[in-house]
């Protein structure tokens, strides 16, 4: 018996890993690099295409909670991540193309695990299987899935943001600071007083755009939206969002500016930065002809510009349950951005929990609901049991996890409050439905 994949992005190389460890023989199916879609590059697995960073690290932060509970189940994306992390201050960033290498070496190692480079255009009529596409399913294989969920997939846009060279940002103009003096000072800075950001703004906002076939119809997810959009919303717009100057000191002057660009890491190397915030669908000449705008970057090299490109996901509340399985059809499991979760993190979460419960499922055995006091358990029972009329696509937050008893003064207090009684939940769970907490086979 064996358990068929399709896609082998983040959600899909995690369910795989957590298949195989319990036993399972997996067949992952990989279109690229025989096709590649608008945002990859590569034919690795697990290949990051916007962003390098996998958000906060801290238990203080709800993301950083998810990522531990991960570590404790014994996460493929989170051993990748931890090995191949770069300085950025309180988040966890990765060398993204270590990062995509190692999780493609650990799925091509393992002797239950077999990749299969070829495009799917319709889920299996047998077996259990994953789905995890990924937002970017499109052709035949977009319509047989809106065909067995019964539903039409929802659509909206995202955008990644330009990466430019370290060797071409004028640190005469430029400096190195995390906010606060957070950790290391791992971010280049660009300050600008406010002349320079209302001049950047009027620009910003008057360049040519591409033409994104449907983006105006379309629905852009407010953690990705375009920096171009954020700036028409109003002058202020991204001097209190992006370009927020607070924590920050400007060495050259000795104050904090009006607004400031940040840079992080790309690459362990630390030769290449993206501009943290600026996804954008400008057109490639106007990104190069605008970005110089930004003091420090006048001489910018753009080694890759922003780009715009369609997602799909589902309505999760009606088509899908908590562990992730389809309700029409309880042999089939989604996982990753399709599902409704947003962030790189969050799709691999969902990848590790339908794994576990194709494995269970499998074996005869009931499916898992994570507690509702864990990051997995509130991000998941929220797809399946979200009330809004217009479902969009969430990051995990502690919103999602059920209030504490007593009232905690300071955000930062009850947050970790709220995370250690997540932890202490998860290891109450894991040692009474069996699951090996961060022990493995003899997959090594």
């Amino acid at each position: 018996m064996q358990v068929e994949i399709i896609g082998g992005g983040l959600a899909g190389s995690e369910a795989a890993w957590q298949l195989a460890r319990h036993g399972v023989e997996v067949v992952i199916y990989e279109m690229r690099p025989l096709r590649q879609t608008p945002a990859h590059h590569t034919g690795d697995l697990a290949e990051l295409v916007c962003s390098n960073s996998l958000r906060a690290a801290g238990l203080e932060n709800a993301a950083g909670l998810l990522k531990e509970e991960m570590r404790r189940l014994d996460s493929l994306i989170m051993r990748a991540a931890d090995k191949h992390r770069v300085p950025a201050g309180g988040a966890l960033a990765v060398d993204r193309e270590g990062f995509a290498r190692e999780v493609t070496a650990g799925l091509q190692g393992q002797p239950r695990v077999r990749i299969v480079r070829r495009e799917i255009a319709k889920i299996p009529a047998a077996g259990v299987v994953v789905v995890a596409s990924g937002p970017l399913t499109a052709g035949p294989l977009a319509e047989d899935i809106a065909r067995i969920t019964g539903e039409n997939a929802l659509s909206f846009f995202d955008a990644a943001a330009p990466i430019v060279t370290l060797e071409s940002i004028d640190f005469d103009k430029a400096f190195w600071a995390s906010r606060y003096d957070k950790g290391e000072a791992d971010y280049v800075n660009c300050p600008l007083d406010k002349s320079d950001y209302e001049r950047f703004c009027r620009e910003l906002v008057g360049a040519e755009t591409a033409i994104v076939p449907g983006f105006e119809q379309g629905r852009v997810f407010e953690g990705c939206m375009p920096v171009e959009v954020m700036a028409a919303r109003g002058p202020q717009t991204l001097a209190f969002g992006p370009l927020k100057p607070v924590g920050l000191i400007d060495p050259h002057t000795g104050r904090q500016p009006f607004a400031v660009v940040q840079l992080r890491k790309e690459n362990l190397a630390g030769t290449l930065f993206n501009l943290v915030g600026f996804q954008t669908h400008l057109k490639w000449p106007e990104q190069k002809r605008v970005f110089r705008l930004i003091p420090g970057l006048e001489q910018a090299e753009f080694v890759r510009y922003g780009v715009m490109h369609r997602n799909t996901f589902l309505n999760a509340p009606k088509v899908l349950r908590a562990d992730f399985s389809l309700r029409r059809d309880e042999r089939i499991f989604f996982a990753g951005q399709m599902t409704g979760v947003e962030g790189y993190i969050e799709s691999a979460a969902s990848g590790l929990t339908a794994g576990l419960n194709a494995w269970r499922r499998l074996a005869g055995q009931p499916t898992l609901t994570f507690p509702a006091e864990t990051a997995l358990g509130g991000l998941a029972r929220h797809l399946e049991g979200s009330p809004s009329q217009d479902f969009q696509p969430m990051n995990v937050n502690f919103g999602l996890l059920p209030p504490l008893p007593e009232r905690i003064k300071g955000k930062r207090e009850k947050n970790a409050r709220l995370s250690a009684r997540a932890l202490e939940a998860l290891n109450v769970f894991l040692a009474e439905s069996g699951l090996r907490a961060g022990e493995r086979d003899d997959l090594g």
